[in-house]
């Protein structure tokens, strides 16, 4: 089944793949620009999917940029058919991904940025936020791209189902989601602590206006005070 396409922002395109079987969409955003980004690479399965709908909006050769917060199937799995099908193509991920993932998966060299380093597609500016444990893994971190206020998310606001591509109230579809995680294995799917807090303080005080969101609609709107909700719903659910 192709991908579906939508801009979810100025030069911002959300590309999404619904597998029915597991009731869940699989996100991956392409940044379109002088040098372009694409964050989430999909899972090898999926590739061919996501480069064909990459080349209905650039030229995949040209991208400039691949990024994803952690080293997971859907984040980095196809990241070495990318690197292949973009010879021009840089890695960039937080300095724990670039030394310990990278190093050993990676067909070419990645680049590992400092906590609050930026760089540059062109009309846009991305800062990196090393976030470990958040969504999960010690190597996590998120973008933010701050001339239109976007921040990837991964995994972050999950949603199962097949949604909107972006919505305005996505916080019931969030606590549903998470609640039924809660009776499964996956219960620990993301952890919750005093470190967590802390780290979403943080996102907060970015006060974005789009959120990325690897699984389930995108937001567009007051950011800071769907993380707010986000974080009180997490902490109900551990109460």
């Amino acid at each position: 089944m192709p991908a579906d396409i939508h801009e979810i922002a100025p030069d911002l395109f959300r590309i999404s793949t619904f597998i029915p079987e597991i009731d869940l969409a699989f996100n991956q955003f392409l940044l379109r620009d002088e040098k372009p980004l694409l964050y989430h690479t999909g899972m090898k399965a999926l590739f061919p999917e996501v480069r064909a709908a990459v080349a209905k909006l650039i030229d995949p050769a040209k991208l400039a940029y691949i990024s994803f917060s952690h080293f997971e199937a859907d984040e980095s799995g196809a990241l070495n058919q990318w690197l292949e099908a973009a010879p021009q193509a840089e890695t960039v991920v937080g300095m724990i991904g670039a030394m310990v993932n990278m190093g050993d998966y990676a067909i070419r060299p990645a680049r590992g940025l400092a906590d609050g380093e930026t760089f540059s597609t062109g009309k846009h500016r991305l800062r990196f936020l090393a976030t470990p444990h958040l969504p999960h893994g010690w190597d996590a971190g998120l973008l933010f791209e701050e001339t239109r206020r976007t921040l990837f998310c991964s995994d972050l606001m999950h949603q199962n189902g097949k949604n909107a591509p972006v919505s305005s109230n996505i916080i019931e579809g969030v606590r549903n989601s998470l609640a039924a995680y809660e009776k499964t294995p996956m219960h620990s799917y993301m952890p919750f602590g005093p470190r967590t807090e802390k780290q979403l303080d943080r996102l907060i005080e970015l006060k974005p206006q789009t959120l990325a969101i690897m699984h389930g609609a995108s937001f567009n709107g007051d950011g800071a005070a769907a993380l707010r909700a986000y974080k009180d719903v997490r902490a109900s659910l551990l109460s």
